[in-house]
């Protein structure tokens, strides 16, 4: 259903070497830039960081990414303990959601919930 999904971040330095970390176990990578507005994906960018433009707080976004396994789960998890993200949820399987849901959550550096999930058994 979605093309692609754009967050937007207080400090982008901050932000972009976080999911530089984190996006790496899952096969993304930075595949776009244009100034301070980044483009992450596989083989397209379909998810966007930029600098937010509007004043206040900023609301949580809950972001799920796809993990190919279970392996890539932790690794996903370890790179974010790594880049010092508060961890949720430690790897494990979520059944209330399906049997074979397997999730970690963190905190990004603007206290967005994001998740790496894999849907695969083991």
């Amino acid at each position: 259903m979605l093309d692609h999904l754009g967050i937007q971040a207080r400090d982008i330095p901050s932000s972009s070497t976080f999911y530089d970390t984190v996006l790496a176990p899952l096969g993304a990578r930075r595949l776009m830039q244009f100034g301070d507005v980044i483009g992450y994906g596989v083989d397209r960018p379909d998810f966007w960081l930029s600098p937010t433009t509007s004043p206040g707080n900023a609301r949580e976004s809950h972001i799920a990414f796809a993990a190919p396994d279970r392996a890539a789960v932790h690794a996903f998890h370890d790179a974010a303990v790594e880049a010092g993200a508060e961890v949720l949820h430690a790897p494990r399987l979520w059944p209330e959601y399906h049997p074979t849901y397997y999730g970690a959550f963190v905190r990004d550096p603007d206290g967005n919930n994001v998740e790496a999930v894999c849907h695969a058994p083991e």
